[in-house]
């Protein structure tokens, strides 16, 4: 058969160990035979994040705003453990942070579901979608250790430099100790509400967003006197559907999802959505079956999996040993990111290839065929789960795809 087609390039971002074997193998496997790919590729490769003084991971974010969509790997956050692993220059940051803050967006994670995969919460009968902001907090933090004696104080001033305003944090007079500073923006703000508002009524679903405004009483304060300006502006339509904007400490809402039916969009700041998406994540059976996009206020979007570069399963597979790793997400992230360019594009072709890899991805699950992590998840009436190790498991995808 001829290959699909392609007008108009997507930005690739490749990563790390276990994730950045699989990469390769669902380009081969699962793409190439049948689309003639076009991508702009960035190699965000621990190493070559390092070799270029991470200065790849910005141009990357800068091509995805040229461009329009990104597909993107999982990648390594160094700690001091992997600056010996890897020799590295320095404890580089975060590419995602890095990413999403030049991108400035909201990030929507909703599970992936499959007949016969049961939650660890039985009564989760809908997806809860998890919108994350995306910008600031202590993923673009500033932070200090203080040795006893030091003082620490919170200064602001003004556009000329004049120092108009002084707290003190703390002062370290009986022993030394950490201080960190952490910021956000009410433009930025604004955008994440305006985002999770036209989610939750473009997919008809009720919402709640929450943080910890009775402890942070001007910080988190300003993320709920935002949501709720902004909801102003979308009430009409939310009542018109017959939806539900809760606003509610993050405490409560830990509560309300657990004991919920699903069916909510629960939108989270920077942090929160960082903890909460893999909890949820996990309570619906695997880290491995959770979609992952990036949307910025100006529409561009960039897909990823919700999950790390499964570094256990890749020590083994370098000292060759056969892993059965979940690839689920991360075929999501690249079909997610096909979809899209097909639909900015008017390629229908592209966007009807992407609903078959997703549609042949469960019906393999569905059909008792699977990877490791997910045999003790499923049960399905006459069907035997049979475990696949990495590359078998793509393979039973291509057979049906």
């Amino acid at each position: 058969m001829a290959k699909i087609q392609m007008t108009t390039p997507i930005v690739e971002m490749d990563g790390d160990e276990m994730t950045r074997i699989l990469w390769k193998w669902i380009k081969e496997i699962l793409i190439l035979p049948y689309v003639d790919l076009k991508t702009e590729y960035y190699d965000l490769g621990l190493p070559n994040r390092d070799a270029t003084g991470d200065t790849v991971t910005v141009e990357s974010a800068i091509a995805t705003k040229r461009y329009g969509v990104a597909v993107k790997c999982a990648t390594i956050t160094p700690n001091a453990q992997r600056m010996t692993e890897y020799n590295l220059h320095q404890m580089w940051k975060s590419p995602n942070g890095t990413i999403r803050r030049i991108l400035d967006g909201t990030v929507f994670r909703a599970p992936i579901l499959c007949k016969g995969i049961r939650s660890y919460v039985p009564t989760w009968e809908k997806p809860i979608v998890l919108a994350r902001h995306a910008y600031g907090d202590v993923y673009n933090n500033v932070e200090e250790k203080l040795d006893s004696g030091e003082k620490a104080y919170l200064v602001v001033t003004d556009k000329e430099g004049r120092e108009v305003r002084r707290q003190l944090v703390h002062d370290f007079n009986g022993s030394g100790g950490v201080v960190q500073g952490v910021h956000n923006c009410d433009e930025s703000i604004r955008s994440f509400a305006h985002a999770c508002f036209r989610y939750a009524l473009e997919q008809g679903v009720p919402m709640y967003f929450a943080t910890k405004d009775t402890i942070s009483k001007t910080y988190d304060r300003r993320f709920k006197d935002i949501f709720q300006e902004v909801y102003e502006e979308y009430r009409a339509a939310f009542e018109e559907k017959g939806l539900e904007y809760l606003y509610t400490l993050i405490d409560d809402a830990v509560a309300r999802i657990v004991r919920s039916r699903g069916g909510v969009l629960w939108a989270c700041k920077n942090y929160d959505g960082d903890v909460m998406s893999d909890m949820v994540a996990t309570a619906y059976g695997s880290l491995g079956m959770m979609s992952s996009v990036l949307v910025s206020p100006d529409g561009k979007y960039e897909y990823e999996a919700a999950h790390g570069t499964v570094t256990r399963h890749y020590y083994k597979y370098r000292d060759g040993e056969t892993t059965s790793t979940n690839s689920v997400a991360t075929i999501f992230a690249w079909t997610g990111a096909l979809k899209k360019r097909g639909e900015l594009d008017g390629n229908g072709e592209l966007v009807a290839f992407a609903d078959r890899l997703e549609r042949a991805t469960v019906a393999t699950i569905e059909e008792g065929e699977m990877t490791g992590d997910l045999i003790p998840l499923f049960h399905m009436e006459g069907v035997t789960p049979k475990k696949l190790d990495s590359e078998q498991f793509l393979r039973a995808i291509a057979k049906r795809l």
